[in-house]
């Protein structure tokens, strides 16, 4: 039987909630983490601070040297962890079958479930729709035949976004003309190189380079 999975990746989930709890941050590059005058690093941001080049791990002095008009915040993982609770609730809903990655992300198999609730598409719509009711927050699902084309198709369209993969042949489709570091998990060293630094052009998967590349092999099979 063809698998059906569903992955779900709330957007940009610590700083979200402190926009929800306080919405004079909204449209303003927050930063959670360490504070500048720190050591540390970034637990995650805004997309508005994203678009300064702060990252997720980025040190917490790369990211005040981009963005020094940020707002700077301490985690809150209490609240973090309330709003989390909510969100595993609303999936567990769908499937007994829920890998939670973490606090903001999971994968739902409904291989045998999705009949129940009308269809895969319909539980995706569903989860994005009792989320933002529930929880007061957007998140990225996306639909696909194994684990990794699920993932994938949830980045397809972030934030708040939906995507379907439903086959081997959708996935080639969308993703052989791109890098092999698109692929989940894939970074400078699966790429060939020992630090990003290098700023690394990994090869096509489309490419006769990348053909015999394990990790574009992976992107063709079909089991999870």
């Amino acid at each position: 039987m063809n698998k059906t999975i569903i992955h779900v990746d709330m957007d940009a989930f610590y700083a979200a909630v402190e926009v929800r709890d306080n919405p004079e941050l909204a449209g303003k590059p927050l930063i959670i983490g360490a504070l500048p005058d720190e050591r540390g690093v970034v637990s995650t941001c805004s997309y508005e601070a994203r678009k300064y080049g702060v990252r997720s791990a980025m040190s917490i002095k790369t990211a005040y040297r981009l963005c020094p008009h940020g707002i700077y915040m301490h985690p809150n993982m209490h609240k973090y962890v309330a709003a989390s609770n909510i969100v595993h609730k609303v999936w567990d809903t769908y499937t007994d079958l829920v890998e939670h990655i973490s606090l903001d992300e999971g994968f739902l198999d409904v291989t045998n479930s999705a009949h129940l609730f009308g269809g895969a598409k319909r539980i995706g719509h569903e989860i994005k729709k009792r989320v933002k009711a529930e929880a007061g927050l957007t998140c990225s699902v996306g639909i696909g035949y194994s684990m990794m084309s699920a993932k994938l198709a949830s980045e397809e369209k972030k934030p708040d976004g939906f995507f379907e993969i439903p086959n081997p042949e959708s996935l080639k489709a969308l993703i052989m003309d791109r890098s092999v570091r698109i692929i989940y998990g894939v970074g400078a060293k699966n790429c060939g190189v020992s630090s990003a630094n290098q700023n690394p052009h990994c090869p096509r998967l489309g490419s006769k380079q990348a053909g015999g590349h394990p990790l574009a092999r992976q992107s063709r099979k079909t089991n999870p």
